[in-house]
């Protein structure tokens, strides 16, 4: 069936003549690299999580890599995390030419499983790399006890995470709030927080705060801005090898515009998944995500599963054809052609939960401008599709 009405995207930045203003601002400057406004956007975003250190670099993978590197990974080196994410995670793992051990996720929230993580621990872990799955925060007070208990640090894949929260005691916390040892986000156009490409580490240590700063720009020890505004001439030198990992002013100046919408992008998310809950209670061959009590998800995505006997990429087709853009769920990485066997390992419990996640999720549309027409849209055509 095909359709003239207008397409509905799985998802859209909201952005808009804000936006367009501040890059025009930094744009006229004449400083559009790493500078004031990147440093303004860092002092903005860790005081919207409360982080007392928060440093911007080029993506989410960007800050992956470097939160592994500053906490000294290399050959031989293990790290316990999910096969269950965008490849990046374990990717990052690799660059710095350790291996990823992947355990299961749980079956409700697809999030690392922490009754699978101590059987995965070996005399060569070295990190515990948890991953706020598709927004919903993981239980970070389980994973936190082990972590410590292993002595291991801990590492918040926080991708599609800003703007989550998590009840700790009596309080709502964002996610970023110093849980664990460092926290990693990105600012991809998929995330509601976007700056085109870009990232944030967020920690308590300041440290490690140092040390990815000291990384993200080659490792040198003048930063540009000092350079620029010293009465002296500063000769630069280079400790470690660093990378190019920095945030232009440009993106850090849309960053800081799409960081006062945050609370507004959630709530009204909140209120979407809402209204797909109503839509979609008690149809046949569908799984509607479910939300611990303890946790506040951004609704990055909705991923619906649907049961395995029905043809998913058949009902992609189907809604596509309408007009309706879908996205499967979430991948698993140890699947991938890229990750043959030897670089990576698991525990005898195996992978089966995160495959038939794999192979039966399905994220529908949702994003700030989604109107009710649009959900009602998207439900009629999955209906059509899954033959209600």
């Amino acid at each position: 069936m095909s359709t003239t009405a207008a397409p509905i995207p799985v998802t859209r930045p909201w952005m808009d003549e804000r936006e367009s203003d501040a890059a025009r601002r930094v744009i006229q400057s004449g400083w559009v690299t790493q500078g004031p406004e990147v440093a303004a956007f860092e002092r903005e975003f860790g005081a919207a999580v409360g982080a007392p250190h928060a440093c911007a670099v080029s993506s989410g993978t960007a800050a992956l890599h470097l939160a592994l590197v500053a906490l000294g990974l290399g050959p031989g080196d293990e790290v316990v995390t999910v096969s269950h994410s965008f490849i990046a995670t374990g990717n990052a793992i690799r660059y710095c030419g350790a291996t990823p051990v992947f355990v299961d996720v749980q079956r409700d929230t697809y999030n690392i499983d922490p009754d699978r993580i101590a059987e995965a621990i070996s005399g060569r872990s070295k990190a515990i790399l948890c991953v706020h799955q598709l927004g919903m925060p993981c239980d970070l007070a389980s994973l936190f006890s082990i972590a410590r208990s292993h002595r291991l640090p801990l590492v918040e894949d926080a991708a599609c995470a800003a703007g989550s929260e998590i009840l700790c005691g009596d309080r709502w916390e964002r996610v970023g709030h110093p849980q664990g040892d460092i926290a990693c986000f990105s600012f991809h156009p998929r995330k509601l927080l976007s700056t085109g490409e870009g990232g944030m580490l967020t920690t308590a240590n300041p440290d490690l705060d140092a040390k990815v700063r000291l990384l993200r720009h080659q490792g040198m020890s003048v930063s540009d801005a000092v350079r620029h505004t010293s009465a002296c001439v500063l000769a630069d030198s280079y400790a470690l090898l660093g990378y190019n990992y920095r945030l232009t002013d440009i993106q850090a100046a849309i960053g800081r515009e799409q960081l006062a919408r945050l609370p507004l992008m959630v709530s009204r998310r909140r209120e979407l998944v809402a209204r797909y809950r109503q839509l979609l209670a008690n149809r046949p061959g569908l799984t509607l995500p479910h939300e611990p009590a303890w946790a506040r998800s951004n609704w990055q995505s909705f991923a619906i599963r649907l049961d395995p006997r029905i043809d998913r990429q058949a009902v992609m087709q189907h809604m596509l054809d309408e007009g309706v853009a879908t996205r499967r769920g979430v991948m698993s990485a140890h699947l991938e052609e890229a990750y043959p066997a030897g670089t990576w390992r698991t525990t005898p419990a195996g992978l089966r939960t995160s495959e038939d996640l794999s192979a039966t999720a399905l994220v529908l549309p949702l994003y700030h401008q989604m109107t009710a027409h649009d959900q009602d849209r998207v439900v009629a055509a999955l209906g059509r599709a899954c033959g209600w």
